[in-house]
């Protein structure tokens, strides 16, 4: 049963219509325990000697029109272990519960506001959950990122009193995974590291350069200049043998979507379209340019 010491929020997203958790735990895999989440139905967060069963059946609740507060109403009255359990829910609609079971281990509690509610075990106290309410309300960051950044706020504010181990972040949203085949947006877990937070912020980076869109104003144009730098760089790769070109023949197309598979970064790699991501630029640039 997972019972150290947890803190977690979950949340929705009106705007871009994505469901949320991000969960950090001094215990191993936490990602692979506390958060649920599902497009167009709804996340929970289960935790403090975790009732697994919650979070596929908070799902289906929700799926069949339940509200959050009813869905907790009705998992936490049906097990007779309620007193240790503990529970953030947020519904297809937004609107957010939760419940901390009265002999859960001290300071736990929990925090709802709208669109998202914050709880934990075992804190340094009530202002954990807080610093992650304000955090994340005051934030203007892209929603993943507001995740962990109440994760960081509430580990500022004291996090647990057993100290740190994994954190994970799921996020979902209807379409948004690889290829659109799936609705699983983010989904990156910290199993096992001395400051999981920080990995987890370094993963979603990561996760942002193989997976995100180009913002408009990182996107550079195919000019004679960068063709001939992409040229360059495709040769000291090894995926290119021929002249350096001045605009993009076949051969240097090829070679490029080559190099570019390969680094896994087809998402950013738009050349019919005239231009090269700055971030793709600044990767190639890293990894095969002149010491």
């Amino acid at each position: 049963m997972l019972v150290p010491s947890t803190f977690s929020i979950v949340a929705f997203d009106a705007e871009s219509r994505s469901w949320g958790v991000a969960v950090q735990s001094k215990f191993l895999a936490v990602g692979a325990a506390v958060p649920y989440a599902e497009a167009n139905a709804g996340a929970v967060a289960t935790q403090s000697y975790a009732n697994l069963r919650y979070g596929p059946l908070g799902l289906h609740m929700m799926r069949l029109g339940l509200s959050a507060q009813e869905t907790v109403e009705a998992l936490v009255a049906g097990d007779p272990g309620r007193d240790l359990r503990q529970v953030g829910v947020v519904d297809r609609e937004g609107c957010a519960a939760a419940f901390t079971g009265r002999e859960c281990y001290e300071w736990a509690g929990h925090v709802v506001g709208e669109g998202f509610c914050c709880q934990g075990n075992i804190l340094a106290g009530e202002e954990v959950v807080r610093a992650m309410a304000d955090t994340f309300q005051g934030s203007k960051s892209p929603f993943p990122l507001r995740l962990i950044e109440a994760l960081e706020a509430g580990q500022e504010a004291g996090g647990d009193r057993r100290g740190q181990q994994s954190a994970s972040l799921l996020v979902v949203r209807e379409g948004a995974g690889y290829g659109g085949f799936n609705d699983v947006a983010v989904d990156l877990r910290v199993d096992d590291h001395a400051t999981p937070i920080a990995r987890l912020r370094e993963l979603y980076e990561l996760h942002q350069l193989y997976f995100g869109e180009p913002a408009p104003g990182d996107l550079v144009p195919l000019d004679e200049q960068t063709v001939r730098e992409l040229a360059h760089l495709a040769r000291r790769a090894g995926f290119f043998r021929g002249g350096v070109p001045d605009t993009m023949t076949s051969e240097l197309r090829a070679a490029l979507d080559a190099l570019i598979g390969t680094e896994n970064l087809e998402m950013r790699w738009k050349p019919d379209e005239g231009v090269v991501d700055r971030l793709v630029l600044q990767f190639l640039r890293e990894r095969y340019g002149e010491a």
